[in-house]
């Protein structure tokens, strides 16, 4: 098995904003963290037996960074297109406002994943991510993270079959309507029998 963990390098000299194709890795810094300007970055780890665990989604002004992990490995995998600035971290006045948004960004994840139906997880992920990350457009919350199906099942504990039939069950409902790039329109004001 070919090892994820990449070593740990040194900071480069500049903090220019450097760009990341999708499905890329942020290179792993031991004194600098990194700060989104564009795009979205998920964190991830995996188990000794190849189960992919999600550690988090983050966006623009969001900063990430295998400082802020002691998880072996420690992934910042681009979900698009990403453009982010390396913070030295003996600069990074912000790191109590860092570190609380991660606690709170991983226990909204962990009360999401401890539903017992997958349908219920996914659609509090759904609604989680459009407040997070989703911007207003005529039907709904707009989700342009393009994140795929198995990337949902990631991030819920599930498999990409499981997602691809109740996403499909979402949308038969009137919940969300599917666009291209994998991105999703969740309709909020018709998914208030699923917080009961």
């Amino acid at each position: 098995m070919v090892s994820l963990y990449t070593n740990i390098t040194n900071l480069p000299s500049n903090n220019t904003k450097q760009v990341f194709a999708r499905r890329s890795f942020l290179p792993e810094y031991q004194n600098g963290l990194w700060k989104i300007e564009t795009g979205f970055v998920r964190t991830f780890t995996y188990l000794e037996d190849g189960t992919t665990v999600a550690l988090g989604l983050w966006g623009p002004g969001d900063v990430v960074g295998k400082a802020l992990s002691k998880l072996e490995p420690y992934q910042m995998e681009c979900l698009t297109k990403v453009g982010a600035t390396v913070l030295p971290l003996e600069e990074w006045t912000e790191l109590t406002e860092t570190l609380l948004s991660h606690i709170q960004q991983a226990q909204e994840l962990m009360v999401i994943r401890s539903h017992k139906k997958v349908d219920t997880m996914l659609i509090k992920l759904l609604a989680w991510l459009s407040k997070k990350f989703g911007s207003e457009v005529e039907k709904g919350r707009l989700i342009d993270m393009r994140l795929t199906h198995e990337d949902l099942a990631e991030m819920v504990g599930s498999t990409r079959v499981t997602i691809t039939r109740v996403l499909g069950q979402f949308e038969q409902e009137g919940l969300i309507d599917r666009l291209s790039l994998h991105r999703i329109v969740l309709r909020e004001e018709d998914i208030w029998y699923y917080e009961i």
